[in-house]
């Protein structure tokens, strides 16, 4: 049974309007005003907010406002209750990230369908999508669904990328966002003497420079082919719909593009602390779990010395010595380009010390 948390000072509306939403199966919670509402939405988690503009204490803009800045209640559908002389009130609510409103008095039949219709749509997105060009794909055919969005994607072509390509240079300007249907990708900076600083390591079903394009519409590294690749050409129009037009699929699309962020942050803090066999070790286990075989078994990766030594942050020459170092001690074996991981448990154990 969905739970739908009713915000309303008339006690009279209120109470009808709960019974309406009560015989239709819904469990409804009433707040006779702003600040009880948010009480309640953080405490009971409601599956839909139907919330009044003009209230005592706290108005339905401060509502939305204080739901909308909590993580838990940030992705709850919320839909106004508004008078007919709150007009432009409603159109400031809807700016202000409201999926929707009643007018009142309203019919009992827009109530339901309002509240079925949100709950649905919501849903749907929240399910998330699988990674890869085809959770791509269903994403974008189901946000073509709706009327703002309905003409994404219609543009988007795929390039064939050859290893050591560069997709783009730091400073281009970003007409369209790469996202990787085969092949792996890194992104670097190059420092002022002149050597590269590896900022990510991106895998099929990433994208590479959104966050350049909504930092200033530049890329803010430089993206290379680490093998043969192919990418979507995703419009940088599209990137912006997705994130601007419709809440439900803003929230689901900054999930998507999020999932490095905090990985990037950790890679550059090791840069800063970590010794050179620290940053060996953990560079090693992080190219693994990025791009090696999906058997679990399988602990070999490939990658060139010099790439690697540019993840490190170190000269090609010291990652050498120290992979020697490293297959001395029985932590990994080397086959050609082929780096495999002998003992993870110690090479994990050298990583975080």
């Amino acid at each position: 049974m969905k739970t739908i948390l009713l915000i309303e000072d008339d006690a009279d509306m209120r109470e009808n309007t709960a019974e309406i939403l009560e015989l239709a199966n819904y469990r409804v919670l009433k707040a006779e005003n702003g600040r009880r509402g948010v009480e309640v939405a953080r405490t009971e988690r409601p599956d839909l907010v139907l919330c009044d503009i003009m209230m005592p204490e706290l108005d339905g803009f401060g509502v939305l406002h204080m739901l909308g800045r909590d993580p838990d209640t940030a992705e709850v559908p919320f839909i106004f209750l508004s008078a007919k002389a709150e007009r432009g009130d409603v159109r400031k609510g809807m700016e202000l990230g409201a999926d929707d409103y009643l007018t009142k008095p309203f019919e009992e039949s827009e109530l339901l369908n309002a509240v079925e219709g949100r709950l649905k749509r919501s849903e749907l997105f929240r399910k998330g999508f699988d990674n890869g060009y085809e959770g791509l794909n269903k994403f974008m055919d189901q946000a073509r669904g709706l009327e703002a969005l309905k003409d994404i994607g219609r543009d988007r072509k795929i390039r064939k990328v050859a290893k050591k390509e560069v997709l783009f240079h730091e400073g281009d300007e970003l007409r369209v966002v790469p996202f990787i249907v085969k092949g792996k990708v890194r992104t670097y900076k190059i420092n002022n003497d002149g050597k590269e600083l590896v900022t990510g390591l991106h895998n099929e079903g990433e994208f590479v420079g959104h966050m350049g394009l909504l930092e200033n519409g530049r890329a803010m590294e430089t993206a290379e082919a680490m093998d043969e690749c192919e990418v979507a050409l995703v419009p940088q129009e599209d990137l912006l719909a997705l994130l601007y037009k419709d809440r439900d699929v803003s929230i689901r699309f900054i999930k998507m593009l999020a999932h490095d962020v905090k990985e990037k942050e950790q890679h550059l803090l090791q840069l800063a602390y970590a010794s050179v066999r620290q940053r060996v070790a953990q560079a090693l286990l992080r190219v693994h779990d990025r791009f090696a075989a999906k058997e679990a078994d399988d602990l070999g990766v490939r990658i060139s010395r010099e790439d690697l030594a540019s993840i490190v942050g170190t000269a090609t020459e010291s990652l050498i010595r120290c992979l020697t170092d490293l297959r001395t001690e029985g932590l990994i074996d080397t086959h050609g380009r082929e780096i495999h991981i002998v003992d993870k448990a110690r090479l994990e154990k050298l990583a975080n010390t």
